[in-house]
């Protein structure tokens, strides 16, 4: 069967670009070995938010009595929150099946390998061969968790996030390697669900791509819940010969042996490029991703690559955005090219993370003479009145123009709140214009506007 485009994967970044060729008109067949919906809506982000939505309502319960509400003998059924996270999951995958179906996109199952000539060998569940060719491929085969040699995932004892939202029974300790989004998610969940959690993190502060305050107000916060961090640590041999496991963690201080029941390894992800043809096609890669210009053009024509397995952030909607610009180029329209400096990052942990822009210590580096506006949410009446003060919203202006560089938030329902400082960045909107812009009252997005007050000495609850 010949199409004018071949999507291999349909995740996040494979299923959009897939829709989207289909509005413009184009023939279009997805590939997909496994689930439809690729990592993200079976093992990733939809099925980890539905746990820690549990997490959240165990939470809740457990803290009634701060609301005036009694609750006895509550307690989590850890088989059926596990469940609860798959069905959402499933829901999801069955979602976009009929996306496809609406769209009238070709849906074949199985191991796709890329071809010369603009073709792709297809091999199913029971072993039959079929090519298809196409005016144009889309690689989107996504990645997965990265195993450290010194931590070997064994899928029992040692596991990855996908093993970590279904184990079969609630481990009493749990060692987490890492402290990006991944790992500070799962540490919070365990830890509500109440495992006894130690975060080890290599480098000197926990979520260390996000700015240094919001770092520290983590930290607090997961201490606060009786989270043990380790931070300027590594982990060098896990011993998982008897019934659990022991971690060797090497410290400022000395070596310090952890015992635990199960090792989370949260140490990134790693692109899916091995054995899909890439080789045979001549299509260049480096440091384990694609090769691609700005509209994901790869080194041969006719062969494009989008999401995790091309450089970049490695996130859901920055698949989705390439492979809607990667498709709209190929139908001759003429997108932007994606600005990577305006990506929100989002984490799911609670207190809630999400931020977009120049970290402070980034705008200072970068030569900026900035203005920065911090507003704590413990001075929000919102926040006192939901019970969830920790945390506050952070901005950075350039002290000339007024530029907007980065917004940093750190609280209840912060991930919700970020887009209005990416649209303001993308309109090029000035600190004083968010000043004079006025927020809804009692919200917790006013700390936007107040931090951006706060910038200019013009505060008005603090």
């Amino acid at each position: 069967m010949n199409f004018d485009l071949i999507v291999l994967g349909s995740g996040p970044g494979g299923y959009v670009a897939a829709i989207r060729a289909s509005q413009l008109g184009l023939k279009t067949a997805i590939i997909e070995r496994e689930s439809l919906g690729g990592i993200c809506l079976n093992w990733g982000c939809i099925p980890t938010k539905a746990l820690l939505k549990s997490a959240n309502v165990f939470e809740y319960i457990q803290h009634a009595a701060d609301y005036g509400i009694t609750v006895e003998k509550a307690d989590k059924d850890f088989g059926a929150v596990v469940k609860r996270s798959r069905d959402v999951a499933n829901g999801m995958s069955n979602g976009v099946q009929f996306l496809m179906k609406k769209n009238k996109i070709e849906v074949i199952m199985g191991e796709g390998t890329l071809l010369a000539g603009k073709k792709v060998k297809v091999k199913a569940a029971d072993g039959k061969l079929s090519e298809y060719s196409a005016k144009n491929i889309i690689i989107a085969t996504g990645a997965r968790s990265r195993e450290l040699p010194n931590l070997p995932q064994d899928g029992k004892k040692i596991i990855g996030y996908r093993q970590a939202m279904w184990l079969p029974e609630q481990p009493k300790k749990m060692v987490v390697v890492g402290s990006g989004a991944i790992g500070v998610e799962f540490a919070y969940f365990y830890n509500a669900m109440g495992t006894e959690v130690t975060i080890v993190e290599y480098l000197p502060s926990i979520v260390p791509v996000e700015d240094e305050d919001v770092s520290k107000q983590l930290e607090r916060s997961f201490k606060k819940t009786g989270i043990k961090i380790m931070t300027s640590s590594e982990v060098t041999k896990v011993e998982t010969a008897g019934k659990g496991c022991v971690v060797h963690v090497k410290t400022k201080k000395g070596e310090e042996k952890i015992e635990c029941d199960i090792v989370l390894s949260a140490v990134g992800v790693q692109a899916n490029i091995e054995n899909i043809g890439l080789e045979q096609v001549g299509i260049k890669t480096e440091k384990g991703k694609i090769n691609v210009d700005s509209f994901y053009k790869t080194s041969v024509d006719g062969y494009y690559a989008i999401g995790d397995c091309v450089p970049g952030q490695a996130l859901a909607h920055v698949a989705s955005a390439e492979g809607i610009i990667c498709v709209e180029k190929i139908a001759g329209h003429h997108p932007e090219p994606l600005n990577y400096n305006n990506i929100p990052g989002c984490t799911y942990c609670s207190p809630e993370i999400a931020s977009v822009g120049m970290t402070e210590k980034a705008a200072k580096e970068a030569g900026y003479d900035i203005k920065v506006g911090k507003f704590p949410f413990s001075a929000s009446g919102k926040a006192s009145a939901a019970g969830h003060k920790d945390g506050f919203v952070k901005v950075i202006f350039d002290a000339k123009y007024g530029e907007f560089l980065g917004c940093h938030m750190i609280g209840a329902n912060v991930t919700e709140m970020i887009a209005e400082a990416v649209v303001a960045r993308k309109l090029e909107t000035t600190g004083m214009e968010l000043v004079k812009a006025v927020h809804p009252h009692p919200t917790m997005s006013e700390a936007i506007m107040e931090a951006s007050a706060d910038a200019y000495g013009e505060v008005i609850h603090l």
